[in-house]
C-alpha cells in the first residue's frame, strides 16, 4: 500500500470547489430490485460513478456506469468483497481521475481499520470520504438541530468522523476519515457537497445513475 500522506483542500473544501479547483469523484451500486437479505456472490449488480465540480459539486463533469457480478454476499466490515471491484471499475471509466473520492462505505470506522471507502482510495491512489447513514463499529452522540452541527465518532479513543448535520429536521449523515483524509476534512466536505440536500450531490447523482441502469437492465425502462 501507498505510503500515506494526508491531503486536505485550500483553503477550505467549499471555496476550493467555488473556485473550480476541485473535483469530485462519487460512486454508487445499485443491486436486484427485491433481492433478500444478504445477497448472494454473482448477483447481478450496477455501478455508477459521478464526476462533479463547481459550488456544492453541482455541476456534472462526467460518468460512468458498468454492470457486473457480486463477489460475494454481504457481511458487515467485508463490503470490499462485495462490491469493490464494480466500485473500481465504474471509477477508472470516468473521463478523468477527480481530486478526491466520495464513497458510500464506512472508512477507519471498521473492526480493522480501514474499511472500503479507505481501501477504495488507496488502491486508485486518491484521498477518499465515506459517507454512510449508521455507524459500523464506532459510537457518538447525535448532533445539535441546526445545519453544520457535529458530534465526534469514536473507535475505542480514537476519531474517526462525524455525525453531522446537514439539513435540519433530517437524519444526521456519517462523514467518514478514508484515505489520506482526516476527519475534520470529511465533516467539511459533505457539508461543502450538501448545498440544501441531506445527501451530498456528487453521491446521489451516482446513485440515480445506478439505478437507472438497474432499471434498464431489468427491462423497466426503455430509452
Amino acid at each position: 500500500m501507498a505510503r500515506e500522506e494526508r491531503w486536505r483542500p485550500a483553503p477550505s473544501a467549499a471555496e476550493a470547489l467555488a473556485a473550480g479547483r476541485l473535483s469530485v469523484g462519487s460512486v454508487f451500486v445499485a443491486f436486484p430490485t427485491g433481492s433478500p437479505g444478504p445477497g448472494a456472490a454473482g448477483q447481478r449488480a450496477w455501478a455508477a460513478a459521478a464526476l462533479a465540480a463547481g459550488p456544492a459539486g453541482a455541476r456534472p463533469a462526467g460518468e460512468a456506469v458498468i454492470a457486473g457480478e457480486t463477489g460475494a454476499p454481504y457481511v458487515a466490515g467485508l463490503l470490499g468483497r462485495r462490491c469493490g471491484r464494480l466500485m473500481e471499475r465504474a471509477l477508472s471509466a470516468l473521463p478523468q481521475a477527480p481530486d478526491v473520492l466520495l464513497v458510500d462505505a464506512t472508512g477507519r470506522d471498521h473492526p480493522r481499520g480501514a474499511g472500503l471507502a479507505l481501501h477504495l482510495g488507496a488502491v486508485l491512489g486518491l484521498p477518499s470520504v465515506g459517507v454512510t447513514a449508521r455507524e459500523l463499529v464506532a459510537a457518538g452522540e447525535s448532533p445539535g438541530p441546526r445545519r453544520g452541527d457535529r458530534a465526534p465518532l469514536h473507535v475505542g479513543e480514537r476519531l474517526v468522523g462525524y455525525r453531522v448535520r446537514t439539513r435540519p429536521g433530517t437524519r444526521a449523515l456519517l462523514a467518514h476519515a478514508g484515505w489520506r483524509t482526516d476527519p475534520d476534512v470529511a465533516a467539511e466536505l459533505v457539508l461543502a457537497l450538501t448545498g440544501r440536500w441531506r445527501t451530498p450531490l456528487p453521491l446521489r447523482a451516482a446513485r440515480t445513475l445506478a439505478r437507472a441502469a438497474r432499471a434498464r437492465g431489468e427491462g423497466r425502462l426503455i430509452v
